[in-house]
């Protein structure tokens, strides 16, 4: 027998606890549509995210490290599926909306241009006094305006939750405005969830991909993170220091735990935190003056001199800086040339000019790029020997 969306929603009120989002309650799509036979609304979303070309092109979107300095390393894309496997996994933990929280997850980053947050600031910077740019925001925009795969609607008219928790998504680097999406008030719990799954999967993969780098090594961290000493300590790894190397296998098995006790701390402070404040419907989590996913205070001490460690000595890195500051500068050479001269944009771009600012058609044309069509683009514009 085919399982129906009718059964599927019947399911989630048997299934969901009650603070959870169903889909049989959600706003709906700013363009009516009818309803898919055997797929709920939030399923639907997430598929539609993933066949976007905004979402492929994050296979060749910065995470920490350029494409350039190797295959290994995360990129947009491969973050985006780490964030979406921990959100499942916290979501189906605390009895919160699977799917819905999946397709958060994989829509949060769909706005970031090239080389990752330099270029956002390189970004933000240009269009200061032309409405800025900011990340969250341009993912909304991919998804509403730029997007062009259905006749009837612009974008991909994806469910309100979807868009109100793309809007509030914050970190420690990002933070979110969620404008016209009830800013005074909460995300749902799923959209909750995608902050600490995106923060936990961004902090186990820098540090795994910064100590394969070799850019940070296991005595500075025995040094300077108890965290860390907590876990090899676990795993009896404890003897580690500068004169012995780290094994692959060992860097895996550290990795692997330091997630595992990141997503639990996260689904029993969260748990207790739901208990404590009698959380009894969505309305209830939205009305609360905090966020509830997160970890308890204990967690989050021992949390926090890891961030400080991978800010200091990854993220400024000297590597990572230089990085940075030619990625900025060629964002920025590649604007102003557009600004200059909007005849060199291509045709289908110019079209674009109809309808909006200069700077905003420029703008989007360079946050869609990817790191090597950035490159490229660079390359046709300013080496006069360069195919065009």
């Amino acid at each position: 027998m085919m399982l129906t969306r009718d059964f599927l929603e019947a399911q989630e009120e048997k299934i969901l606890a009650p603070y959870a989002m169903k889909c049989k309650n959600s706003r709906g799509r700013e363009y009516p549509e009818d309803e898919h036979p055997y797929r709920t609304p939030f399923q639907r979303d997430r598929d539609r995210v993933i066949h976007t070309t905004a979402f492929r092109r994050l296979e060749y979107k910065t995470q920490v490290f350029i494409i350039t300095e190797g295959d290994y390393y995360r990129t947009r894309l491969t973050h985006t599926i780490e964030v979406a496997q921990i959100g499942r996994t916290i979501a189906r933990a605390l009895r919160a909306n699977e799917d819905l929280t999946e397709a958060i997850c994989l829509a949060h980053d769909l706005g970031h241009g090239p080389f990752g947050h330099s270029g956002e600031e390189a970004l933000n910077k240009l269009m200061e006094g032309h409405g800025g740019f900011d990340h969250n925001h341009q993912g909304l925009r991919i998804i509403r305006e730029l997007e062009h795969r259905y006749p009837d609607f612009p974008g991909l008219n994806l469910t309100w939750e979807v868009r109100e928790g793309m809007l509030k998504h914050e970190s420690e680097y990002d933070k979110g405005d969620a404008f016209d999406f009830e800013p005074d008030l909460r995300g749902t719990i799923e959209a909750q969830i995608v902050n600490l799954a995106d923060e936990i999967a961004y902090t186990t993969a820098d540090l795994d991909d910064g100590l394969r780098s070799g850019m940070i090594t296991p005595a500075q961290l025995s040094k300077d993170v108890e965290l860390w000493n907590v876990v090899t300590a676990e795993l009896g790894l404890n003897g580690l220091n500068g004169n012995t190397p780290l094994a692959e296998m060992d860097r895996h098995r550290i990795i692997r735990r330091l997630v595992g006790k990141e997503v639990t701390s996260v689904v029993a402070a969260t748990t207790q935190a739901l208990a404590d404040n009698n959380i009894q419907s969505v309305d209830d989590v939205r009305r609360m003056s905090h966020n509830l996913v997160g970890h308890d205070e204990n967690f989050s001490e021992l949390n926090r001199p890891l961030k400080m460690f991978l800010y200091k000595n990854l993220y400024r890195h000297w590597r990572v800086m230089r990085m940075s500051i030619k990625a900025q500068r060629l964002i920025t050479e590649l604007f102003e040339a557009f600004i200059e001269n909007p005849s060199t944009l291509p045709t289908e771009t110019q079209a674009k000019l109809e309808s909006e600012t200069l700077h905003r058609v420029v703008c989007d044309y360079i946050a869609g790029m990817t790191d090597r069509y950035a490159v490229k683009e660079h390359e046709r514009l300013f080496n006069p020997t360069a195919s065009v």
